[in-house]
């Protein structure tokens, strides 16, 4: 029972570390395109050269990359790890006879 629980929980972890993926790469081109946008508008305001958009999203965008990355591998390290941690601590509870923490259902 606990290996269908185990598996459930490791794809649950999974599509919660592609979601955080996907909000810090969105994040960071968000900002980034903020910033780009006061900033050209400051420069058009004070008769300044245009500013280039792919000065600011090329840059932001592997930033992004490296953020969400090492931000997503940190959930996914820390959820399968703890799903890992669990299941050999239920084993070793089976193997000593010990009652399990969850309660069965009828």
């Amino acid at each position: 029972m606990w290996q269908g629980r185990a598996r459930l929980a490791s794809l649950l972890w999974i599509a919660l570390a592609v979601v955080v993926w996907n909000v810090v790469f969105d994040r960071v081109l968000v900002v980034a395109g903020r910033a780009y946008a006061r900033d050209a508008s400051l420069a058009a305001r004070r008769g300044q050269p245009f500013l280039k958009v792919d000065d600011y999203m090329r840059p932001a965008a592997r930033r992004g990359l490296q953020w969400a990355t090492l931000s997503a591998g940190g959930v996914a390290l820390a959820g399968l790890l703890a799903v890992k941690l669990a299941a050999a601590r239920d084993e070793r509870r089976k193997v000593s006879g010990a009652s399990s923490a969850l309660p069965r259902r009828n």
